[in-house]
């Protein structure tokens, strides 16, 4: 890829990267007879669903908007959790859902009559009370979450109408955190399979990482479907579609040193563009950069809103930085995309596909249009 042909700032999706993913992740499915549909939560980028549908079909949303976009641009109506749905936007979520899973009981018994209209069937979110999440901002098992229904809330059956559970409680995680998983599943909720079709086991499972165990993925969940042969078992990641897939290309505009700092202004946010580096926080790879080594330049990177705090660091570089210089983000396509905000009006990066022709494609820009559409 030819960083610098392509405008800045740019986010860039590698069509060959995305398409090694999505055939890993059709294999797993194929192999181990569970269902794999798109979390949009992490990958809604949906000029290149048409790539998607060679591999998977389906998907799942978080809201009315996700869920519009699946059945328009995914062309399948979706399987639909929210935290709490509204009763402006259920009778519209209707139409664009095929599983429809609440979050509460008090959700489930207020809305539940409204979909025996259409032909959609109805979850549980449950909670099990266990996850191996380390970061709390993204762990929905910790004590007194908001997310899910305990074991000590349902009664000996299900209510009528119920026909699927839904646990969520990975993050990035591996195949060895979903068996720890379903361990705890099966001994809390376990008496309620035989009540239900199917069970959606969530998002999370980053199968595309270099390292993650594929086989004993498949062979977890073929042994669970063989203990419960009539459960339909659903797996929706988000990040693994997208996993190291493309970058978000910038450029330094400015060098500023403040007692011995060092610090590379560029034309992309931390806060605006790539949210997780400080919510998380975690620090980016830069291609050609490393952590820093003595008797190499050290700089960090900062960002072009006015938050103080909107910059990361440090990191080498073999040559000293200057204006105009090229600075790549790796793996800035799953959860950052969807993501992005225009606070301080700041320039949005474009959006591109670097084909499996080799080339660049340009697929939207943004302007002061957007900016003023968005404020009103």
């Amino acid at each position: 890829m030819n960083y610098n042909s392509i405008p800045s700032p740019c986010f860039v999706l590698d069509e060959v990267r995305f398409r090694n993913n999505l055939s890993l992740i059709r294999d797993v499915q194929d192999k181990s007879g569970a269902q794999i549909i798109l979390a949009f939560k992490a990958f809604a980028l949906w000029s290149v669903f048409p790539i998607v549908r060679e591999y998977i079909k389906h998907s799942t949303a978080s809201s009315l908007s996700e869920a519009r976009l699946a059945f328009e641009e995914m062309g399948s109506p979706a399987h639909t959790y929210a935290p709490a749905y509204s009763d402006k936007e259920f009778e519209e979520l209707l139409q664009y859902s095929s599983h429809i899973t609440f979050n509460s009981l008090a959700q489930f018994e207020k809305f539940y009559p409204q979909t025996q209209f259409y032909n959609i069937s109805c979850g549980l979110r449950i909670n099990p009370e266990f996850s191996d999440v380390g970061t709390d901002l993204y762990n929905p098992c910790s004590p007194g979450s908001r997310l899910g229904i305990v074991a000590e809330n349902l009664g000996e059956r299900l209510p009528e109408g119920v026909e699927g559970l839904h646990f969520h409680t990975l993050c990035e995680s591996n195949s060895f955190d979903l068996e720890r998983t379903l361990l705890a599943v099966e001994k809390k909720f376990g008496k309620y399979f035989n009540q239900i079709k199917w069970l959606n086991m969530g998002g999370g499972h980053l199968m595309t990482r270099e390292g993650y165990n594929t086989d004993h993925l498949i062979q977890l969940i073929r042994s669970f479907r063989a203990k419960y042969p009539h459960l339909h078992l659903i797996l929706e990641p988000g990040s693994a579609f997208a996993w190291r897939t493309g970058e978000l290309v910038s450029t330094v505009l400015d060098i500023v040193e403040n007692k011995g700092t060092q610090t590379a202004m560029l034309d992309v946010s931390f806060s605006c563009h790539m949210p997780d580096c400080l919510e998380m926080p975690y620090k980016p790879a830069i291609r050609g950069a490393s952590d820093p080594l003595d008797g190499k330049p050290v700089y960090r990177m900062g960002g072009n809103s006015c938050l103080a705090g909107d910059f990361v660091g440090s990191w080498s570089f073999d040559q000293p930085l200057k204006t105009g210089d090229r600075i790549v983000f790796e793996d800035m396509i799953h959860y950052t995309l969807v993501k992005t905000t225009m606070f301080n009006g700041v320039s949005h990066p474009s959006i591109g596909i670097w084909t499996a022709d080799n080339e660049f494609r340009l697929i939207r820009e943004f302007g002061y249009e957007d900016y003023k559409n968005r404020m009103s």
